[in-house]
Parts: C-alpha cells; sequence; structure tokens
C-alpha cells in the first residue's frame, strides 16, 4: 500500500506531520502501508506556514499511484485552488485511490478537484462559513466526518484524529489503539479559558464544554 501526503507552499505543518507520525507508527511496528510518500509539485524545499523546510520524496510526476492520499490545509490552499498542476495531480489520484483524506482547509482543495459535491464534510472551525458557501456541500460540524472514500476532519490537530479513525477503519481498532498507546496520544480533555464557548465554535466543542 502507498500513503501520500500532499504539501504546497504555506501548508499548515501539524496538518500533516500529526498524522504522518500516527501513519509512521502504524508502518513501522503494526503492519501499516509499506511506503509513505511526501509529495509536492517539484522536488524542491517546501516552506511551511510557521516556516518549517520540507524535502519531498517526489514530485508530482514521479509519483506512483497513491492508495491513499492526505490533502492538508493552511493558508497556501486560497492560492492552491487555482493551480493547475495540483488540480490536475489531485483528480488524478483520487481516481484509483481507495481513500482520500483531508485535514483542515484541505477541504477547499477537494471540492476544487470535483470530490466533494453532493457529499457530507467538514473543514477549519473559521472557515465552515466559507465551506457552506459553496453550496453543494452538507457541513457537518464534527472533528471527523467519513462520506464514502472521503473522509474530512476539522483544523490542524484533529488531523491525528483522523488518522486514527482511518487506522482503525482499516486495520480494527486494536491496531489503532497500538498506535495511540505507541504514540501516546490521549489529549486531556481541559479547556484552558473560554475560546471554546465562541459562538462561531464548531458544535463538537460546544456541546462537550
Amino acid at each position: 500500500m502507498n500513503l501520500g501526503f500532499l504539501i504546497f507552499p504555506d501548508v499548515e505543518e501539524l496538518d500533516f506531520v500529526g498524522p504522518w507520525e500516527m501513519a509512521g507508527m502504524w508502518s513501522k511496528y503494526f503492519a501499516g502501508p509499506e511506503k509513505r510518500l511526501v509529495v509536492a509539485q517539484s522536488e524542491d524545499p517546501v516552506t511551511c506556514a510557521k516556516g518549517l523546510s520540507v524535502l519531498p520524496h517526489a514530485s508530482f510526476d514521479q509519483c506512483p499511484q497513491l492508495d491513499f492520499l492526505l490533502v492538508p490545509g493552511g493558508q497556501g490552499t486560497r492560492r492552491e485552488v487555482d493551480n493547475p498542476a495540483l488540480m490536475g495531480f489531485l483528480s488524478e489520484q483520487a481516481q484509483h485511490c481507495t481513500a482520500i483524506l483531508s485535514v483542515c482547509t484541505g477541504t477547499f482543495l477537494l471540492h476544487r478537484a470535483g470530490l466533494l459535491s453532493g457529499k457530507k464534510a467538514t473543514t477549519h472551525w473559521s472557515s465552515l462559513g466559507r465551506l457552506r458557501a459553496l453550496g453543494d456541500v452538507t457541513v457537518v460540524e464534527e472533528r471527523i466526518v467519513r462520506d464514502g472514500n472521503i473522509w474530512t476532519s476539522a483544523g490542524v490537530s484533529a488531523g491525528m484524529d483522523l488518522m486514527l479513525a482511518f487506522i482503525a477503519d482499516l486495520a480494527g481498532e486494536e491496531t489503532a489503539g497500538n498506535v495511540q498507546l505507541a504514540v501516546e496520544y490521549y489529549p486531556s480533555a481541559r479547556r484552558y479559558g473560554v475560546s471554546h464557548q465562541n459562538p462561531m465554535a464548531p458544535g463538537y466543542l460546544r456541546e462537550t464544554a
């Protein structure tokens, strides 16, 4: 199995690094995908939203057919929705991928590639209104939303939950639990301050406040 992680300039680091860590633990110790690839338009280093520089494993042209593809978000998505090379890569890979996953505003890249019309999806809380405004997506204010072979998640840290849920679906609860323990990912239930009470916060967060 091949699992690809799409990146582009101004991609949000944790959107793909968090899922990469989960998938890496899965692959290394629990018989996950044989190959994990960070893929970008070229082989040149990619500067992320917070300044991290990442060297891709493969360019769009070099990338093999993937079984699974994760599409992160970040400020760069606002530009990349108009990048024909990225849209072409995403559309072509999606034709044969078993599953496509997006984190945060990666949802908008999926939509521009024609993968979300008539489907349920979510995105970063601050972009839920933008997603609704597209008109052909049913927006669900949950941390993870699955519709067929399309998985979407809320913002940034939610990508780790997305990958764990995906592992559980594909390899079983026990494997996902082993990965979860290996990376010691048990988020605290503590809420700091009162920002989670913001009326714009997603429904799942307000309900647990």
